[in-house]
């Protein structure tokens, strides 16, 4: 057996932890502007005034009381910073990402969660991140799981469509926010030619130059989508593209090896409307006719056939 051995980081990060500051005051609403160093500037906030909250919303959507105003905090980069890079000091950076992706996962109390997360995490003696018999830390792993599983599905099933502009496009609509957690994989994977993911349900998108990958959010013209793509505009070859596909896909399949319940399985329902493989075929496939019957006799086409004897 071998001794386990903690990483030096979280040595060092348990050697300068510091208990909680104690939240005295009387606790407030907060309201912030919905983005993710927003939080952060919050919880800054939360332990500089003393203050625990009561709740903390998007400003968009915050619903108040009909006595108490809520408390808004604008973002301030530094402080924000200041949360981020001190988190280091209570959690591993593992445990400090998943925080980052229970924000993306756009869960209902995700605030609140990452707070009783961060407050757990600095009034704990030890790392928190495996204590599973708390309630918050097995919900904060749980969260990060499903967004891993949400980020691998969408760099597996996206599937782009040529523009007669050399633009490669493709729109999902994923349950989660994945776009910042895909970037790095299709800007490394397709650095040789433009493209552009565009999210639906967020209206915003990835755009890729040849030279960095950027944010993009479009106007939307009245009456029409803004993810709406016109024939014209496509690539003249692109139907061809998608028969292509189409077929080798029909002709690799296996019939008799159909498994509809383990398919949905590995490639949900939700999912087949990206794929060109799932969508309605415009010709009827027929399978490849390489056999030929000789007197009741199977032959492949390529088989030669000989002379009878005499």
């Amino acid at each position: 057996m071998k001794p386990i051995r903690r990483p030096a980081s979280l040595v060092g990060a348990a050697a300068r932890r510091r208990s909680a500051p104690t939240l005295t005051t009387p606790p407030l609403d907060y309201t912030y502007d919905g983005t993710f160093e927003g939080l952060l500037t919050v919880l800054f906030s939360i332990y500089e005034s003393k203050s625990p909250p009561n709740s903390i919303q998007p400003e968009a959507t915050a619903q108040s009381g009909l006595f108490a105003q809520p408390a808004h905090r604008e973002t301030d980069e530094t402080r924000a910073a200041r949360v981020w890079e001190g988190l280091l000091k209570t959690m591993s950076a593992e445990a400090r990402a998943r925080l980052y992706h229970v924000f993306l996962s756009e869960d209902a109390e995700r605030e609140l969660l990452i707070f009783r997360y961060v407050d757990l995490a600095l009034s704990s003696p030890v790392d928190v991140a495996e204590n599973y018999a708390n309630a918050d830390v097995r919900r904060v792993q749980r969260l990060a799981q499903m967004m891993f599983r949400e980020k691998h599905r969408m760099e597996a099933f996206v599937r782009f469509e040529k523009t007669s502009d050399e633009l490669f496009h493709a729109t999902i609509e994923p349950d989660m926010d994945v776009l910042p957690l895909i970037a790095a994989h299709f800007t490394k994977r397709y650095a040789d030619q433009r493209w552009l993911i565009y999210d639906r349900r967020r209206h915003y998108g990835l755009y890729y130059d040849l030279t960095r990958t950027d944010i993009v959010q479009f106007e939307n013209p009245t009456g029409q989508k803004s993810t709406d793509i016109s024939a014209t505009v496509l690539d003249e070859r692109e139907p061809l593209f998608k028969h292509l596909w189409q077929t080798y896909f029909d002709h690799v399949n296996i019939p008799e090896r159909k498994n509809l319940k383990l398919h949905r399985r590995h490639m949900p329902l939700r999912y087949w409307k990206y794929l060109s493989e799932k969508q309605p075929r415009e010709q009827r496939f027929e399978p490849i006719k390489n056999k030929q019957v000789i007197v009741g006799k199977e032959v492949s086409a390529g088989q030669k056939l000989l002379p009878p004897a005499g």
